[in-house]
């Protein structure tokens, strides 16, 4: 067996310390262009030109116009950690700059061939240095305008399996013009230009407001749809954008957070983005935000992570808790109605000629007439049609129905009472409420009621005519949101009521479930459950939820042990619970296909006021679509 030869140890050379660190520092053609773009801006520069070749493979150079270098910096510039930014280990813990390291450009110039130019203002000539492979030339004098020019040539030439690593052309620059993107967004006062293959494809002005960099990457749409942040406690200042619900994001890309004008990412602020937007966003959706953070350099340590990129806060909670309340205060005094805008039809087709138009309106009276009778049909026959109506018109003289009058709402938050069972065929309403009863036709004759209001629509859409126009409501998404909020208020005020069985309900699990519910029986506690062991997997139901008086409580429970189960082995106790108040609300809310009386659709509607963000539904899906009255006359060629 042959045994190892021992080593012994030695210094590496500073080509291999280079080459080990650039392949920290310059994972791919974008990190070049960031570490060359934060050196221009700690330069002071007011006009950066950024120009790549095939993604920046064959050639990054950045130009700009800042303070420039003395020749004697010029070879101290591609030296490892040499830099102008800090003195003492003490400056690390108030650093104002981009960079600070001063590895950047030695590990930049050891991958590839390097090419700098300087002139200061107060020359008379500039100065170059080249670097191949991380080996400099000796300084010379040359022409060239004041500031500081720097071309980066194949890069990984001198490593090619590095090389070999890089994606499509189209991939690398992709990368590359997303770290221009950060650059321009946090610094909307530099002039930048961007050209790939010599095709300008960025070129932005100085700008004093940030709208006008958000408009020119992202568009007016979503501008239109931003909303301004901005709050200051202890020194530290938040402001910034952050996009309307109706604008949001399969994954994080569309979160920009700077600090000090450095972009960052950081876990703890994007969960409390999250939880802003909680309730407001479909699950699998992420916001889209422009935020800006700035305070002491002290309070925060950014020499974490080799490309600045992570950073550590002196006290994060306190960050936590302001981004936190400023959104939701700010959500607050916001009203997120989700509008409908059906796409112009004029500029598409040949305007509509008069008899044409004529038939339209034949054929709309046709439709209506016989949506109408539809509604009107007697409610014995459950195919009588998909839409009815909340209140009826005085055309029904020959239906067998009076107008119901709304029931009193004794408490107008307990919408259990509108909850409804299928039964023989029909669905028949619980709580109380008055069903439609017959009276002579003789009677119906002398009635007149106002023309109809609201309608149901496929047992699952409501629409309601509004001072705006029409509102179509989603029956389960508003019920599952007030039927949320109602559970949310009671828990958070310790007042959730519950009904105790005269005999313990037996309600078998799996084992697991079993342990999940027995684990956290304080949580159901909370919630209004009493749950207790029988023996093996067994477990008796005593108390449950006044307000959800008629679900399905064995089943309910089961669907809380699977909520509990998928939580992890250490959930967060007020993600669990805010978890279990989303599938509890969604369990005992109406359902889709599901017949209400003319009392239970006003109920529904009146209490969609009496509660917060009544517009979106505890998954983020919107609860009503609005349809403006002049979104109308557009498409019925009523506008001049």
């Amino acid at each position: 067996m042959l045994l190892a030869t021992p080593t012994r140890i030695r210094q590496l050379s500073a080509d291999v310390v280079n080459k080990i660190a650039a392949g920290e520092v310059v994972e791919r053609p974008a990190s070049v262009v960031k570490e060359l773009l934060e050196n221009s801006v700690d330069a002071l520069a007011s006009r950066i030109v950024v120009e790549l070749q095939q993604g920046g493979i064959e050639l990054i150079r950045v130009s700009d116009d800042g303070e420039g270098m003395l020749p004697d910096d010029l070879p101290l510039a591609v030296a490892s950690h040499a830099t102008s930014k800090i003195e003492t280990a003490d400056d690390l813990f108030q650093v104002r700059t981009l960079g600070f390291r001063g590895e950047a450009l030695a590990s930049i110039a050891a991958v590839s061939r390097f090419h700098i130019q300087s002139r200061r203002r107060d020359s008379d000539c500039g100065y170059e240095l080249e670097c191949d492979g991380g080996r400099p030339s000796d300084v010379r004098p040359c022409g060239c305008p004041p500031g500081t020019s720097i071309e980066v040539r194949q890069l990984f030439a001198h490593t090619p399996v590095r090389r070999k690593f890089l994606r499509a052309e189209a991939t690398e620059f992709g990368h590359a013009a997303e770290q221009f993107t950060r650059i321009a967004l946090a610094h909307a006062r530099l002039q930048l230009t961007l050209t790939h293959n010599g095709r300008t494809v960025h070129e932005l002005p100085a700008e004093e407001e940030l709208t006008g960099r958000l408009q020119r990457f992202y568009g007016k749409e979503l501008l239109g749809h931003l909303i301004p942040v901005d709050s200051e406690a202890d020194g530290v200042r938040l402001w910034g954008y952050v996009a309307d619900p109706s604008q949001s994001k399969s994954t994080r890309k569309g979160q920009h957070l700077f600090l000090n004008g450095r972009w960052i990412q950081d876990r703890s602020l994007q969960h409390a983005l999250g939880e802003a937007y909680r309730g407001l966003l479909m699950t699998g959706r992420y916001p889209i935000a422009f935020l800006f953070l700035e305070l002491p350099p002290e309070q925060v340590d950014v020499n974490v992570h080799p490309t600045k990129a992570e950073v550590r806060f002196r006290d994060g909670q306190r960050l936590y808790r302001q981004l936190l309340s400023s959104l939701r205060n700010t959500f607050l005094s916001r009203d997120f109605k989700a509008s409908v805008h059906l796409p112009s039809q004029q500029a598409a087709k040949p305007p509509v000629s008069p008899e044409r138009q004529q038939e339209l309106r034949l054929e709309f009276v046709r439709w209506a007439t016989d949506q109408l009778a539809a509604a009107l049909a007697p409610p014995s026959d459950p195919d009588a049609g998909s839409v009815r109506f909340a209140e009826h018109d005085p055309l029904a003289r020959n239906a067998e129905f009076s107008r119901v009058e709304p029931a009193p709402i004794t408490n107008p938050a307990s919408l259990p009472a509108i909850t409804t069972h299928h039964e023989g065929g029909k669905w028949e309403a619980e709580g109380g409420m008055p069903r439609p009863t017959a009276k002579p036709q003789a009677a119906m004759t002398t009635h007149h009621s106002p023309p109809p209001r609201v309608m149901q629509v496929h047992d699952c859409y409501l629409v309601v005519e509004s001072d705006e126009g029409l509102t179509v409501v989603d029956q389960h998404a508003l019920h599952e949101r007030i039927l949320y909020e109602q559970l949310r208020s009671r828990v958070l005020h310790g007042a959730v009521e519950s009904q105790r069985l005269l005999v313990p309900d037996p309600v078998e699990f799996t084992a697991e479930e079993a342990a999940a519910l027995i684990e956290h029986s304080a949580l159901l506690t909370q919630l209004g459950f009493q749950v207790e062991e029988f023996g093996g997997n067994t477990l008796l139901l005593s108390a449950y939820p006044a307000m959800l008086a008629r679900t399905d409580h064995a089943q309910l429970l089961r669907d809380v042990a699977g909520q509990l189960l998928s939580a992890g082995s250490q959930p967060d106790r007020r993600d669990l619970l805010d978890g279990l108040l989303h599938m509890m609300s969604c369990k005992a809310a109406i359902k889709a296909g599901q017949r209400l009386a003319p009392d239970e659709m006003e109920s529904l509607l009146s209490q969609r006021h009496l509660v917060e963000n009544s517009h979106h539904c505890p998954h983020g899906r919107p609860t009503a679509l609005v349809l403006s009255r002049r979104e109308l006359d557009r498409q019925f060629g009523r506008l001049g």
